[in-house]
């Protein structure tokens, strides 16, 4: 423990004694969330991105070390265990290293060096491999009795695969190929690739230490759509050369027969194996990196600013079928089911206005929120040329991405039985702008499409990161408990499904006043509350520090701090109770409350705020009341637009066309940026100018310079 303790602040370059807090939290069974908000004293105010690396990192450095002592136990139980060899074994930081350390020592299954072995060959290769001044003719007829040429073949094969086994030069060799080694692909021939989607990659070649990431996944699945031809590049030259400075001696008479085991060993047995490895090792990082990128999108996606108090009309666009619609209250429920068809073929744009009209008359609709999928541009065309009779009504367009999956689903068959899956999108969408961290939640996030290549990477490595992702933005923001549904408890520190049930079951039949009721909610134990209740909000307490992220365990504390302070709650709102908050001194409180500087700050924070939303702070989506055509945009015209994909060569900018536009990384600043993400976020509103227009693909070039 003390040494994976020791590897574990060496490389993340945080205080040990905080990271064994860290570690002691979670063994307690305490949740990152729980430990990133009201254990800061702890941690040294780690957020929950530092905590979850602590886990992921111990997780893996402890599986290391078992799989160091199954190694040694292993070699130790055939008698061939030396300290040297140990040493190694323990000095080894990656499992790749460990078990090539460990590949002379495993159990085989049939191979040429074992078949030779079993006739006897061993002695003669060792032999051969002692570089003595000896004749290989004398050599077979000492240590071996069957021909010539089959006596040296068998020991040929046991040296290729000794070879195989040396654990420097398989890292040497893993090391100049990572180095100085290159990527290249080729177009199969007869390959079918009708769009050119991999047109780059026909005839490509990139040094593997300059290679993108968004390179690597592209070229995995060209490969896979059996499109691409894709192999690495090394200096086998260079290779034979140091294998040969390995393992033969410059004196030695078995130097041509020894180069003919090194190039054996090295085409059959190692090189194949390491570009395996490397392809592998790319393919996972390029997988991780792939993963951060949809996480840090999903996250600002997540945090989007809802419209509050807003009264919406969802617009589920389409063609055939029609477009559905849904009125929407300020809470989200449900005022009118409508379906119109203003696109072709039916093109029945008078009918249509008149009932979308009489829709927003009726119930004095703010905000109009039409989905960008199918028919999208039609529709807000239609809807844009309606809304020149309502100045006071915009409308926005809301990404459907996952909403026709969450309205298949069987959550939303329980939540509208008696509507159509497409209804059901029209509800989706228009809440999505009301809320959209409580709507998104329902939906798999991997299905909300802020990524690149996510049906390409480690599923479940997504979906954990995804996960992770979800529930640290649910607790960041907090749950109003009594309109909260079990889709967004889920993802609630500390709430399993029994937990959620329960609760669940409680609010249906009576609406919880105060946190103290959760507690003597049958279901809820004593862990599951003091993990849970400090994010979840009940707006409707009389007890104002209910509807804070302040938890139950500080509330003496915070009496303590407003009686030092000579404050009293009933004046929150006073501007001497605010003044007198922002101007006090955090660790003289502290020292005199006996607590610590974290805990008062963000009691005083809280304060300060009760009950603020974190979202409110953010950006609100961008709002339309009028349609951009491809025909009206020029070179050099300034625009503003929301960004909506951040990918690893870029930006996706919804500038009003059905299409998004495409800022490359070379024009988000005017410096060097490795990661588009220091630069930009999902939602983000940006202005940016037009620098490049192909009518024909319907593409736009945009520049944030």
């Amino acid at each position: 423990m003390q040494e994976i303790l020791k590897i574990l602040t060496n490389d993340l370059g945080l205080p040990s004694k905080n990271i064994q807090a860290v570690l002691d939290l979670l063994q307690e069974g305490a949740t990152i969330p729980f430990i990133a908000r009201y254990r800061k004293e702890k941690t040294g105010n780690m957020n929950e991105d530092q905590i979850k690396e602590i886990e992921s990192q111990f997780s893996y450095q402890n599986n290391l070390m078992q799989r160091k002592e199954d190694v040694i136990r292993l070699i130790e139980e055939k008698g061939l265990l030396n300290e040297e060899l140990r040493s190694k074994i323990l000095n080894a930081r990656k499992l790749v290293e460990v078990e090539d350390l460990y590949r002379p020592y495993k159990e085989k299954k049939k191979t040429k060096a074992s078949e030779a072995i079993a006739k006897g060959l061993l002695p003669l290769a060792e032999a051969i491999l002692s570089q003595k001044q000896t004749s290989l003719k004398d050599l077979v007829f000492a240590y071996s009795k069957l021909p010539a040429e089959e006596a040296l073949e068998g020991a040929g094969y046991i040296i290729a695969e000794k070879i195989s086994e040396d654990a420097d030069l398989r890292a040497w060799i893993r090391d100049q190929i990572l180095k100085y080694g290159s990527i290249a692909s080729k177009i199969k021939k007869d390959a079918e690739d009708p769009k050119h989607t991999y047109e780059i990659y026909y005839d490509f070649s990139c040094r593997l230490k300059r290679l993108k990431h968004f390179q690597t996944l592209a070229l995995n699945r060209g490969e896979k759509e059996k499109i691409l031809n894709v192999h690495l590049e090394y200096d086998l030259d260079s290779i034979q050369r140091y294998a040969s400075q390995r393992w033969i001696r410059s004196s030695s008479t078995a130097q041509p027969f020894l180069q003919d085991a090194i190039k054996d060993a090295l085409k059959r047995l190692i090189l194949r194996s390491i570009q395996r490895e490397i392809r592998s090792m790319l393919s996972e990082e390029a997988d991780d990196k792939a993963i951060q990128t949809f996480s840090i999108n999903l996250e600002h996606l997540l945090l989007t600013r809802p419209f509050k108090k807003a009264r919406v009309l969802g617009f589920d666009p389409a063609f055939r079928t029609g477009c559905k619609l849904a009125v929407l209250d300020e809470n989200g429920n449900v005022l009118a089911i409508d379906v119109i068809y203003p696109t072709a073929p039916h093109n029945d744009f008078e009918g249509s206005k008149k009932k979308i009209v009489s829709l927003l008359k009726k119930y004095n609709v703010d905000l109009i929120a039409i989905g960008n999928g199918t028919a999208s541009r039609e529709s807000e065309r239609f809807v844009s040329t309606v809304l020149k009779e309502f100045p006071s009504v915009k409308y926005v367009i809301v990404s459907e991405a996952g909403a026709s999956v969450y309205s298949a689903s069987k959550l939303a068959q329980e939540e509208f039985p008696d509507l159509s899956v497409e209804k059901r999108s029209a509800i989706s969408i228009g809440r999505r702008i009301q809320d959209p961290l409580s709507e998104l939640v329902k939906i798999e996030p991997k299905s909300i499409g802020v990524g690149e290549y996510q049906h390409d990477v480690n599923q479940k490595k997504l979906q954990e990161m995804l996960d992770f992702t979800t529930q640290k933005i649910v607790n960041q923001v907090g749950v109003p408990i009594n309109t909260a549904s079990k889709s967004i408890l889920s993802y609630v520190s500390g709430l399993n499904k029994r937990a959620i049930n329960a609760l669940y079951a409680y609010k249906e039949k009576t609406p919880i006043t105060s946190r103290k009721q959760i507690r003597e909610i049958r279901g809820i134990s004593d862990t599951t509350y003091e993990q849970c209740v400090g994010f979840l909000r009940i707006p409707e307490s009389e007890n104002i520090l209910d509807r804070t992220g302040i938890h139950p365990e500080s509330y003496a504390l915070t009496q303590e701090l407003l009686d030092r302070l000579g404050l009293d709650l009933k004046d929150r709102q006073e501007r001497h109770f605010l003044r007198k908050l922002a101007i006090a001194n955090i660790d003289q409180l502290a020292l005199d409350l006996k607590s610590d500087p974290y805990t008062i700050q963000d009691i005083i924070k809280e304060l300060s705020h009760p009950g603020r939303d974190v979202r409110e702070t953010l950006e609100a989506p961008l709002l339309k009341s009028g349609i951009l055509e491809l025909k009206d945009l020029t070179i050099g015209m300034k625009l503003e637009g929301t960004v909506r994909n951040v990918v690893s060569f870029g930006a996706f900018v919804d500038i009003g066309l059905h299409e998004d536009g495409l800022v490359h990384i070379s024009k988000l600043a005017d410096r060097f940026v490795s990661d588009p993400n220091e630069i930009v976020h999902v939602g983000d509103i940006v202005s940016c100018t037009v620098i490049g227009i192909d009518p024909i693909k319907e593409r736009v070039q945009l520049s944030l310079l």
